[in-house]
């Protein structure tokens, strides 16, 4: 028998593929794979002689030789394919390929990131609304209520903090804005604390929002900002929310 590298065009096919033919049409399809590239191999044209020259081609590579062999009748399962070129981005191909893919993923992203920050935004503006709601309804009541609602608004302090800036006032001075303490260290001083957070002259000159510097020590909102603005400092935020300062019972302390 005649060994598959020696046929030549227009030997008869041997009646099943030899296991070389396999071997080869393996590697080839295995090479296409590789390069990126879906190929096909159409049998047909001339046929060509077979060289072992032929066979040093690389993986992804037809040579003369394996077209030869792909006209084996053994082998018709496979000449139904065609060439075809996918997922490539050089010049002169038929598709953006995976850089298309990429940038299509880019701008999906952009658009996720987009509709968060649009959610987001939405968010605060309800919130905003609802904090203006709140200030509308305590202001519309008058009252103590009102006037830390006012404060907290100047100082751009979210409303949360109001029952805690309650609970201070209503500590310091029972929520008498004319609230004077004449007894204590300040007072022998000559310096009283005043108004609804007892604030001194110079506290509430240091302390006071400059939207409502102009007012005395006793208006219900400018000492409120005096008041708020001092433990602010001093104690944190977290200090107005609790209440004010508290010793190891529980009870409040002044500030």
């Amino acid at each position: 028998m005649v060994p598959a590298r020696h046929l030549i065009a227009g030997t008869p096919p041997p009646s099943a593929p030899s296991l070389r033919t396999t071997v080869i049409v393996s590697a080839a399809a295995v090479g296409a794979v590789a390069t990126g590239t879906v190929s096909a191999l159409i049998p047909g044209g001339p046929s060509l002689p077979t060289a072992a020259a032929d066979e040093s081609a690389t993986l992804g590579s037809l040579s003369a030789s394996t077209t030869a062999l792909l006209r084996n009748p053994a082998t018709e399962a496979i000449g139904t394919l065609s060439p075809v070129l996918v997922g490539t981005d050089g010049p002169g191909t038929d598709g953006p390929g995976f850089a298309g893919a990429d940038q299509h993923l880019a701008l999906l992203g952009k658009a996720t990131d987009i509709a968060a920050q649009i959610a987001e935004a939405h968010q605060k503006e309800l919130a905003a609304q609802a904090d203006a709601a709140r200030i509308e309804a305590a202001v519309s009541q008058g009252g103590l209520d009102s006037w830390i609602a006012q404060a907290l608004q100047i100082l751009n302090l979210p409303q949360t903090l109001a029952p805690g800036v309650k609970r201070i006032v209503l500590s310091e001075s029972g929520g008498n804005p004319h609230a004077i303490n004449l007894t204590d260290s300040n007072a022998r001083r000559g310096t009283p604390s005043q108004g609804l957070m007892q604030t001194i002259p110079t506290t509430f000159r240091h302390y006071v929002a400059p939207q409502v510097a102009n007012r005395p020590i006793t208006d219900p909102v400018a000492n409120i900002t005096a008041g708020v603005n001092y433990m602010v400092t001093n104690y944190g935020v977290g200090t107005v929310a609790a209440g004010g300062r508290s010793n190891s019972l529980g009870s409040y302390i002044g500030y």
